[in-house]
């Protein structure tokens, strides 16, 4: 459900450094509100130096009519607060400082760092994403991915090392960890802070998995030249939201990540500030926006349908609407 946040799990000492970090920056009523609020460590949300990318991109936004996620609250000064706290880890300068402290963590206590969303959520994450590519390698568009036989997945495992993964956003790389696990062998891993892939970089060496290429790269402004056929992004939408120019730079990350996503491959968003089908909604205005500036027939097409989207997260009632305190939704690429 929009507005309620996945409280992480318990953190090793690597996340009260991180936290600590920013003391100075925020009262302990704020960090109260952002210890409540805020349950995703990722890695985007930089300022761009491009102005009339981002300008184009506002003028977009203007037109296409984009509704942002709700955030609910009743409490006026609480929300300011959250806003506040939310915009400044929407900022490269929060996640290049926690990094940079998770890193000298591991390097003197080898810590990992958080898992955030949690580990079972991760496992969810790459074994329904596992299920959905063996599915689409088989020729079958998938309705309920969560009910597929396990036989069927392990007879098509052969299918896993022809799929090009790639992680947005991939922070200490452990998501990328979990893939490899399930037999994709094709990672690579991207994230604008440098101190997050050299964690990531450093984990992923000791824990057995050196062919998972990490690189450093900000997907609003991405220097890759190459498609993927796989896209991942585990809270890196959401953190781009909490930017003080969230809106606008989304509307950006939607341009970049289309550039990404091979044709017919696949992209797969994990967010606890949107719901399945805030997303949904998100990439039709997209689909429409870009549809609307095509002078090509074939652009005519939209980029990006729904596929699919988990169902095996816990759920509740609220405001009269069932939701989960994560979505995770696929997207073909058209």
């Amino acid at each position: 459900m929009a507005g309620i946040r996945l409280p992480p799990e318990d953190s090793e000492l690597s996340s009260q450094q991180s936290r600590g970090a920013v003391s100075d920056l925020v009262s302990d009523d704020e960090r109260s509100v952002a210890a409540d609020s805020w349950s995703i460590k990722s890695d985007y949300g930089s300022t761009l130096d491009d102005d009339q990318r981002q300008t184009d991109a506002a003028d977009a936004l203007s037109a296409a009519n984009f509704r942002a996620p709700s955030d609910y609250s009743s409490d006026k000064e609480e929300a300011d607060a959250e806003e506040a706290v939310q915009s400044m880890l929407g900022l490269q300068s929060y996640w290049d400082t926690a990094y940079a402290d998770e890193l000298t963590n591991f390097r003197e206590h080898g810590h990992a760092g958080e898992v955030w969303f949690g580990a079972d959520v991760m496992e969810v994450v790459a074994s329904w994403t596992k299920s959905l590519c063996i599915d689409i390698s088989q020729g079958r568009l998938p309705n309920h991915v969560d009910d597929i036989k396990p036989e069927l997945v392990e007879q098509g495992d052969k299918y896993l090392s022809t799929w090009s993964v790639l992680d947005i956003g991939t922070g200490n790389g452990l998501l990328l960890q979990e893939l490899a696990k399930l037999g994709f062998s094709d990672l690579t891993g991207t994230d604008y802070s440098e101190g997050a892939v050299q964690l990531a970089r450093s984990l992923s060496d000791r824990d057995g998995f050196p062919n998972i290429s990490f690189l450093v790269d900000d997907v609003l402004e991405t220097k890759l030249e190459r498609q993927f056929q796989l896209v991942m992004d585990k809270g890196t939408l959401d953190a781009i939201g909490l930017h003080p120019d969230g809106p606008v730079k989304r509307m950006m990350y939607w341009d970049s990540v289309s550039r990404l996503v091979a044709s017919g491959g696949i992209l797969v968003i994990t967010s606890c500030n949107s719901t399945k089908d805030e997303l949904v909604q998100e990439v039709e205005s997209f689909n429409q926006r870009r549809i609307g500036v095509s002078q090509e027939p074939a652009g005519r097409d939209p980029p990006f349908r729904f596929l699919n989207h988990v169902r095996s997260y816990p759920t509740f009632m609220f405001g009269g609407s069932v939701g989960s305190r994560v979505a995770t939704v696929a997207f073909l690429r058209n």
